[in-house]
């Protein structure tokens, strides 16, 4: 994902929903977590914007999002459950984008993608 300008209200909404509170890189991980299996209305449908070496979508793929991966798989990385192939199998969060969801299910995942385009760490 390409570096993007900082938005002061998504800031706000992250630093004082999702990392609040956290002592480490692992507490963040935990908080992205829980702000996302908290607040993603699943299942829903993705679509693949790019693609990763960890994950066989192509770009421009849909697939259908149906939970969070284990929390144990979201330590460094949020991952989500995806019904690809007949199987289901956890990929990237940043890998897709929701085409069919409600307002807030799209609001967090473009928080997560807002986190990784620019640049930020757990830690």
């Amino acid at each position: 994902m390409k570096r993007i300008e900082k938005d002061k209200v998504r800031e706000e909404r992250i630093t004082m929903e999702v990392v609040v509170d956290a002592n480490g890189p692992e507490e963040q991980a935990m908080g992205w977590y829980y702000y996302l299996a908290d607040n993603l209305s699943v299942p829903f449908k993705a679509r693949c914007i790019t693609e990763r070496h960890t994950s066989p979508l192509k770009v421009g793929e849909e697939v259908k999002v149906v939970e969070m991966a284990s929390g144990d798989d979201c330590l460094h990385e949020m991952f989500v459950a995806v019904q690809w192939s007949g199987r289901t199998l956890a990929i990237p969060l940043s890998q897709i984008t929701p085409v069919e969801t409600d307002d807030k299910t799209q609001e967090v995942v473009e928080d997560w993608h807002y986190w990784v385009a620019r640049g930020y760490e757990f830690g």
